[in-house]
């Protein structure tokens, strides 16, 4: 029996660079960041290997560059690894990686998802002024800390990473807010995040709207295994689950501790994040050390991957 889950990254985990070393060594990898550029009729790749950290941060370019990474990691591993579906238990993404493993496990195609990024990350940017919306991460705070502290200054929970880490979003005072009154409540650190909006909250409720359209328009197929849901832990395997959930996740909270734990639930012993950075095996140690953690995104990864049990 199969006893492995994959792992998408989410928003911060971009750098410039991020997935050239695939695309230079592996056909596989090329044809997906040449497919994504034709979508999106942009020279997506380009941006990623040779612009600025500043312009590949901007959420309209972040997002697909991501997805584009993952899904690239992905294929080359089932082409040079023997990776398969079948020997997974289930996919899990945090926040826009959530859409990378729609792709990957057949829900949506490369080029839907790439569009759909797009659209996600346009809508994101507009649905509130830049400066309105902030974002703060707390580190050192139980859970239950963080929310008491996001309702008493006026903001929501929007990541509940892992242990000892949060993320907090709303209006710009009230995060200043919360950052002083978690340290306050004895948080190790409270900074607010290099970020233009208030993702994960109430005031992407426009953003939320177009998504609602976006996916309803869009072709959408049952995951080939069961995704995790952020918002609700749902093993999502119907078109009609992944069209509701990755609206709702627009507003929603990232519950990635407990995304992790369902995956775990369904017998999940390996946990391999495929993509850039290593984000998300670092939240892995602190959530469950006892389990089997590795990341592909990168071909000198590769022989680390080749030594895993995954059968």
């Amino acid at each position: 029996m199969s006893h492995l889950a994959l792992i998408f990254p989410g928003q911060g985990s971009q750098k410039v660079g991020m997935g050239k070393e695939l695309s230079d060594n592996f056909a596989v990898a090329r044809e997906v960041f040449q497919e994504v550029d034709e979508a999106l009729s942009q020279n997506l790749s380009k941006l990623m290997w040779e612009g600025s950290q500043e312009e590949l941060t901007l959420t309209t370019n972040a997002q697909p560059a991501l997805m584009a990474c993952s899904v690239a990691a992905f294929r080359v591993l089932m082409d040079e690894a023997g990776l398969t579906l079948d020997k997974v238990v289930g996919l899990a993404g945090h926040s826009l990686g959530e859409y990378s493993a729609h792709a990957c496990a057949g829900s949506l195609w490369l080029r839907t998802t790439a569009k759909l990024l797009r659209i996600r990350g346009d809508a994101m940017q507009s649905a509130m002024p830049v400066g309105e919306g902030a974002m703060a991460a707390i580190l050192g705070l139980s859970i239950e800390d963080a929310e008491a502290v996001a309702a008493e200054a006026g903001v929501e929970l929007a990541n509940d990473n892992c242990p000892g880490q949060a993320v907090l979003s709303g209006p710009s005072a009230g995060i200043d807010k919360a950052c002083i009154l978690a340290k306050d409540k004895g948080a190790k650190r409270a900074l607010k995040l290099d970020v233009s909006a208030a993702f994960h909250s109430r005031g992407m409720a426009p953003a939320q709207e177009r998504m609602a359209e976006a996916l309803a328009e869009a072709t959408v197929e049952a995951p080939q295994k069961p995704v995790i849901a952020n918002v609700d832990q749902t093993l999502v395997t119907t078109p009609e689950e992944v069209r509701r959930t990755l609206t709702e996740q627009v507003t929603g909270r990232v519950r990635w501790q407990d995304c992790i734990r369902t995956l775990s639930e369904q017998g999940a012993e390996t946990f391999l994040e495929l993509g850039a950075g290593k984000v998300l095996s670092g939240m892995m140690k602190k959530i469950d050390g006892s389990k089997q953690t590795a990341n592909f995104g990168d071909p000198k990864d590769m022989d680390a991957i080749k030594s895993l049990d995954w059968s």
